[in-house]
Order: C-alpha cells, then sequence, then structure tokens
C-alpha cells in the first residue's frame, strides 16, 4: 500500500508518497504560495484557496508520477501550519482570508483574556495554557472587535489543516493535537474551554467543530476527488494534526526520552509526555500531539534568521560561513549574541531586539561574529530545554530538522549546548513523513503500534550523530547563564 503525505506550510505545500512496505519514498512535489499583499505591519494571512490549489497540484504531480501505481494509494495524512483562523459561512463559504500563526495583530486580545482570567497563572489554571497572539482564539475576539460584519457571518471555525481534511472529506472535525493550538482547549481534559469561548461571544461554542481522537480516521476520500485523481474508492484521510505534531511523528518522537528540535528561520523544540506537561511560567507550551498523547512545546523566532544575518553582513556562501565557524572556538573568542533579530517568543519579547555583547579589538573577527550567531541561536532554544529539564523532561537523544541541521558544525554545537548527543534524520519532510505514518496508522486500522511504524519509516542519518564534547559543555553552561542575565538585565533596563 502507499500513503500520501501532505505538508501545507506558509511558503508551500509539499506532497510525498510512501511505500508502506519498503518506506521508500516513491514521489514528491512542492508548489509555493505567497501572503495577502498591502496589509499593516503585524498582520499577515493567506487566502485558503491557495492552500486547495497547492494540494491539489502537488499530489496530482505525485500521482502522476506513481503512474499504474496510483491505485495503490490507500490513504492520505495532512499536516498543516498550526493556530491559523479559518472562517466559513453556513455555506462552508471562506468568510475572509485565515490569520495565520505569524500574525502578531492580537495582542490587544491576549490582553483583554489575561485580565479577564488573572493573567497568564490564571490561564494556565484554566486551561493549561497561557492566550498568545499566536494562538486561534484571540483571532476570533479580533475578528468580533474590527470586522463585525465578517464575524456575524461565521458559523465554522477550522484550523488550516482541518480546512483542507474538509475539502478532501466533506467532513469538519478536530483532533486534540492541533486543537490545542488555538488556546481554546482545556489540555488537561481535552475538552473545549467554555469560560474562554464565552469570553469572545455565546456563539463561539457553536462555531468549533466536535473534537475527536487524533488516531481515528477523518473520514473517506470525497468519491469526486477519487475519481479525478483515479485512486480507489475506500482511500482513508487521517485525522491529521499541526506540522509540529506531524514532525513528531515523523521524526520518530512518539515516546519519552526522545526531543525532536528544528533548525529553520524560527525554531522548535518539542518531546513527547504521557501526561500533560503544564509549565507554570507558561513558556512551554503544553499541547497535545497527535497520537494521543501530550507534545510539550517551546518555540524561538530566531534561528537560521541569524546566522543568515551574519552570513549576509560578510558576504560569505554557506560554505563560508562553516568554515568561518569551524576555525573559531567554543565560546567564540568572548562573544556572547542574544538573537532576538525578530522579537522573541520564549522568552516572552515580542518587541526584542539583538545584542552582541563582549566585544574587543582581539575577537571582532567574522569567524568569532558568525560563530557566536550560531551558538546564540542555540542557546536560545537550550532556555528551553532547560525548562523541560525543570519540568522532569529529560532527553536521551535530540533529533535535528530543519536547514541548520545539515551543517556539521552546527551539529556540534548543538549536541555540546544541549549537553545531549544528537543526530539528523534521512529525510527532511519530517512532517509529511509523520501525516503518511498517521495515514498507515489509520489505514491498518490500528493493526500496528505507532512505535513500530516510526521504527520502520523513520531513518536516522548515523553519519551526523554527534556526541557532546565534556569542555565545550561547560563552556556553554557558562555562556547560557550569561545570555540569560544579560537578556533579563537589558530587558528590565528597557533596552532591549
Amino acid at each position: 500500500m502507499i500513503f500520501i503525505g501532505i505538508d501545507s506550510g506558509t511558503q508551500s505545500t509539499k506532497a510525498i508518497a510512501l511505500d508502506g512496505d519498503s518506506g521508500e519514498i516513491l514521489a514528491g512535489a512542492q508548489r509555493a504560495y505567497g501572503l495577502v499583499e498591502g496589509l499593516p505591519a503585524g498582520h499577515l494571512e493567506q487566502d485558503p484557496s491557495d492552500w486547495i490549489a497547492a494540494v491539489e497540484a502537488s499530489v496530482g504531480e505525485v500521482l502522476a508520477l506513481l503512474g499504474e501505481r496510483r491505485g495503490e494509494v490507500a490513504g492520505i495524512g495532512v499536516s498543516g501550519q498550526q493556530h491559523g483562523l479559518v472562517v466559513l459561512d453556513g455555506d462552508d463559504r471562506v468568510v475572509r482570508p485565515a490569520k495565520l500563526w505569524c500574525d502578531t495583530s492580537t495582542a490587544d486580545q491576549c490582553a483583554q483574556f489575561a485580565a479577564e482570567f488573572g493573567g497568564v497563572a490564571g490561564l494556565i489554571e484554566l486551561a493549561g495554557n497561557a492566550v498568545l497572539p499566536g494562538y486561534t482564539i484571540p483571532k476570533l475576539l479580533w475578528l468580533k472587535q474590527n470586522e463585525p460584519e465578517n464575524f456575524a457571518k461565521v458559523r465554522h471555525v477550522l484550523l488550516p489543516h482541518d480546512y483542507i481534511n474538509f475539502w478532501l472529506t466533506g467532513i469538519k472535525r478536530m483532533e486534540y493535537g492541533d486543537a490545542s493550538g488555538t488556546g481554546a482547549l482545556d489540555v488537561r481534559t481535552r475538552t473545549w474551554c467554555a469560560p474562554l469561548l464565552d469570553f469572545v461571544d455565546e456563539r463561539a461554542a457553536e462555531m468549533f467543530p466536535a473534537l475527536g481522537s487524533s488516531l481515528a480516521p477523518h473520514g473517506p476520500l470525497r468519491g469526486e476527488l477519487a475519481e479525478k485523481w483515479g485512486v480507489g474508492s475506500e482511500v482513508v484521510v487521517s485525522a491529521g494534526g499541526g506540522d509540529n505534531m506531524m514532525g513528531a511523528i515523523g521524526t520518530g518522537n512518539v515516546e519519552p526520552g526522545v526531543i525532536t528540535a528544528s533548525f529553520g528561520t524560527s525554531g522548535t523544540l518539542y518531546g513527547v509526555a504521557a501526561e500533560p506537561a503544564i509549565d507554570a511560567g507558561g513558556e512551554v507550551a503544553a499541547f497535545c500531539d497527535s497520537a494521543d498523547a501530550w507534545l510539550p512545546l517551546v518555540c524561538t523566532m530566531n534561528v537560521t534568521v541569524v546566522t543568515e544575518a551574519a552570513r549576509s553582513l560578510f558576504g560569505m556562501e554557506i560554505a563560508d560561513l562553516e568554515a568561518a565557524v569551524d576555525a573559531s572556538e567554543p565560546g567564540a573568542g568572548g562573544l556572547c549574541l542574544l538573537p532576538y533579530l525578530n522579537g522573541e517568543r520564549t522568552p516572552n519579547l515580542p518587541d526584542g531586539s539583538g545584542v552582541l555583547h563582549g566585544i574587543r579589538t582581539d575577537n571582532l573577527t567574522p569567524g568569532n561574529v558568525a560563530r557566536a550567531a550560531m551558538e546564540g541561536a542555540t542557546l536560545g532554544l537550550a532556555y528551553g530545554l532547560e525548562r523541560f529539564r525543570a519540568m522532569g523532561v529529560e532527553p536521551s537523544e535530540i533529533r535535528l530538522t530543519g536547514g541548520g541541521s545539515k551543517s556539521a558544525a552546527w551539529r556540534q554545537i548543538a549536541a555540546d549546548v544541549f549537553a545531549t548527543p544528537v543526530v539528523a534524520l534521512a529525510t527532511a519532510e519530517g512532517a509529511a513523513l509523520g501525516a503518511a505514518i498517521q495515514a498507515a496508522y489509520c489505514a491498518a486500522e490500528g493493526k500496528m503500534a505507532f512505535t513500530a511504524l516510526c521504527a520502520r519509516h523513520v531513518e536516522l542519518d548515523e553519519s551526523t550523530r554527534c556526541q557532546p564534547s565534556a569542555g565545550a559543555v561547560d563552556t556553554y553552561q557558562t555562556l547560557l547563564a550569561r545570555q540569560g542575565d544579560l537578556t533579563k538585565a537589558l530587558h528590565g533596563a528597557g533596552q532591549i
């Protein structure tokens, strides 16, 4: 059997075909799209029809590459960017463009939630998470307060991957993982939090669809699509999930001990927990995963954006950057870079800025600055890992994904900063692979455990494995404390 995995992201949609027997990725395709143009600062939106067009095109190309084997397709899984607000009217038409995870226009609405429910502590006590600008529920309140005519039309609220599932099946439903990123889910009970919904509007509870297990099928592929694509009439569409939840599955992060770190433009760090992993300080998101467990997650806004800024500053090619970092020692000659170039989510510094500290005449070199950029971005994620450890989530191995994981120098820095062995994956398509694996689970009706499916299909690139070096670990523990002290001092003085 063959399983299609779809990863609908902020910049593009990818589709892959996974051979359920051999584990080989048989075909892949991708379609790009952009944002709605001309919006004010902080407003980031997309037209959901662009996602559907990209899904049709990328899946169509994959099926064409499969040729006669397209008849072997037994399941489809969808990974989608988290938190986006998709609103439909009574005729299931999209009311307005979707506000995305990176839209920060809802700061005022988040403040309203905090004021109503006793601040961050009160919100965490109520539902397990603070209400943050990226989440879905403040976007719905923003819509009511800023576009009342559009809000009056809303009958259904979906997340991006749910909307694609609806297009594939005609069924509206949410699974626990992506639903936990709305900010409206009580993650302890996996039920909608009525006080939060009622605070938005008395109709809000009716807008959100039924919740269900992340391991249950979403429904069968619509007959019209099955005929158009030339696949069988019994193709199942799995529940799908958010990109981080699907990335966890696609990296084999389905049992305690394994942590996934994504080194993209921004960064995420997440693991699996058997019980709700709720951070009283609100810095670790207490999400559910897409295998009916929980997914503590930390997100930072500045990873490869920092190294790309350093590379651009010195006019380096990627190979030059790698060589420059290799030529510098751990600690970058005393330089410490606070990496908050785009503000920051963890720690919560939405208006933050970057700082290069410790400059002397003998250490201001391109190599040291490049290394400080790489170290600063990694230490930003290490701050989140320290929060994990304080909550009892102790990693035995960290699996690296994203563009930064391709750098040998960065992998060693990660092992030393995290004080944990790290290894990259054999494929870069973690979220799409996770979606395909989830579809395989649904098609098999749970006859094989998720851990066994991941063991079959998730391949590590052992040539990339790095062990922490004791001397460097000590250096970075000192540097992590220094970065934290500088951040607190400068933020407290209103300087970042």
